[in-house]
């Protein structure tokens, strides 16, 4: 072999190329061959109608592992009018009042500020109970949809009995603010309304209604006609507060003698018109369906008990 030849293929003015110093600047990218941002990170693509569906499984899982993290098996939503204030509140507002129409306005939320209240002393009443059931996970935590009036109420009186408290809370296009109340890492934010329904019957074991208006309504009925028609496979307790207000705004008789639902029906839920009614009402119920002997048991289970629909 003619080894001269070979220097001359290995001859440093040939491999200047490709050196292997360890001074050597990283290479630069031309900017025609700009490498594209992992899928993943690109925000253009992940608030496209293409990525849509990735957004959506966001606003499951992101919120299981919260709960996960944080321990919790179940909880109990509180549902309610957003705009209910505290008495302190009202009674401000009408000191404060200028306008006749004002003052009108003023003295209609302090009436109903009682609603605020009354939703505030069972949050605590419950969340005081919870506290010393011997579990390894939070039960029966109060939930709300995280903003004001009665969603306020309900963290603020689980807050006060040292409890954590969750709150789901919706971005609109009138900014509805989270509560001060809500336990930090429980605080969520949804995009979409199902999801965040999804999220509000999926660990519930207990539902409470205060007056409200169209989304107090549609909470109501939608836990309702899944309890009617068997569609959940656990026991969830419907308290409804207020009997003055929600008799004169639905007629439930009226729906059984048009045959539109059964009288068994109205054993789906319970009307309560105190804190302390309606906290004796799910104690009850909880321990009965949840805590009892007779509770439903799953050998090694290490996730929450979440809900699960029948076949």
């Amino acid at each position: 072999m003619d080894f001269s030849k070979s220097k001359k293929l290995f001859s440093p003015e040939l491999t200047s190329n490709r050196s292997t110093s360890k001074t050597k600047e990283p290479m630069s990218i031309p900017p025609e061959k700009k490498i594209a941002p992992l899928a993943y990170e690109n925000p253009e693509f992940l608030n496209s109608p293409d990525g849509r569906v990735l957004r959506i499984m966001s606003e499951y899982v992101e919120p299981l592992a919260r709960f996960r993290r944080e321990q919790i098996q179940d909880t109990v939503v509180f549902f309610g009018s957003a705009r209910f204030r505290s008495l302190e509140d009202a009674r401000k507002a009408v000191d404060e009042a200028g306008s006749d129409e004002e003052a009108k306005l003023a003295r209609a939320h302090l009436d109903v500020s009682r609603y605020y209240e009354e939703a505030r002393r069972m949050a605590f009443l419950l969340s005081e109970w919870a506290s010393t059931i011997p579990a390894r996970r939070r039960r029966f935590v109060v939930t709300t949809g995280g903003g004001p009036g009665i969603m306020e109420a309900a963290n603020r009186g689980a807050q006060e009995a040292k409890s954590k408290s969750i709150g789901l809370n919706i971005r609109l296009p009138f900014e509805q603010y989270p509560n001060p109340y809500i336990t930090p890492a429980l605080n969520f934010e949804f995009h979409y309304f199902f999801m965040r329904k999804f999220w509000f019957a999926y660990l519930a074991k207990a539902l409470v209604i205060f007056p409200g208006g169209f989304g107090t309504l549609d909470e109501l009925f939608e836990i309702l006609t899944l309890a009617q028609t068997q569609k959940l496979a656990k026991k969830i307790l419907v308290v409804i507060y207020g009997r003055e207000y929600w008799d004169k705004l639905i007629n439930f008789q009226t729906m059984i003698d048009g045959a539109a639902i059964s009288p068994k029906d109205l054993e789906l839920f319970k009307i309560v018109d105190s804190p302390e009614e309606g906290f004796e009402y799910l104690r009850d119920g909880l321990i009965k369906y949840h805590l009892g002997p007779d509770r439903p048991k799953r050998v090694g289970e290490v996730v929450p008990e979440i809900a699960k629909t029948n076949p």
